[in-house]
């Protein structure tokens, strides 16, 4: 690769961070602003990144991500789901309660993989697959809280469920939280730590992928 075609292809890379990091789009002065380049450079990237979905200008030719950039997440899911399942099969046998990898999807928390405990004669039903806010249960907040620690919830999508999550961190474009769901009250002092690590190890995890 030559040195002017990785100096595109940093580029181009930086302006898709930079549009997916501005919810309200950037227009082509202010990207080239941003990037300290010129605007015949941004229209040369934006050439492109439009024609593969990955960017558009919206009406008021601002730019945004295409949805493109939800093909390629969705393709991404798979990879993450592998990564995730003996860090949650650990919590779920340790904790007595079902353990979730949830994601951001579309806006929403997507529940990605589900893992109930072996040994409990009950237990929360989760489907892996299921939707909600991302403001509401302990999931999507701990997601939205986006700084290590915990976030608890009582009865927020099933009435007298318990939920305690933390977000994973340290993983460049993944938006997401491991947590647990039970029946009754979860000991924190004990589940949490086991939430924090299967966290941890998730990053580790995804890291080394």
């Amino acid at each position: 690769m030559s040195t002017e075609t990785a100096q595109t292809l940093d580029r181009g890379l930086r302006l898709l961070k930079l549009v997916a990091d501005t919810p309200d789009g950037l227009t082509i002065t202010e990207a080239a602003e941003r990037l300290d380049v010129g605007r015949a450079v941004i229209y040369r990237l934006v050439g492109p990144l439009t024609a593969h979905a990955l960017l558009r200008r919206d009406p008021a030719g601002r730019l945004r991500l295409g949805l493109g950039v939800l093909q390629l997440a969705r393709r991404a899911q798979p990879l993450v789901a592998d990564a995730a399942l003996a860090p949650l099969r650990r919590l779920a046998e340790a904790a007595g309660a079902t353990a979730h990898l949830t994601v951001v999807d579309g806006g929403e928390a997507l529940a990605l993989v589900v893992v109930e405990p072996s040994w409990t004669q009950f237990h929360v039903a989760y489907r892996a697959g299921s939707r909600h806010p991302l403001d509401q249960g302990a999931a999507g907040r701990a997601i939205l809280r986006a700084e290590p620690g915990l976030v608890g919830s009582v009865g927020e999508l099933q009435a007298g469920a318990h939920g305690l999550a933390a977000p994973v961190l340290g993983v460049p474009g993944l938006e997401a939280s491991v947590g647990v769901v039970a029946l009754g009250p979860l000991d924190e002092a004990f589940v949490g730590p086991l939430v924090l690590t299967a966290a941890a190890e998730l990053t580790v995890a995804l890291s080394a992928a």
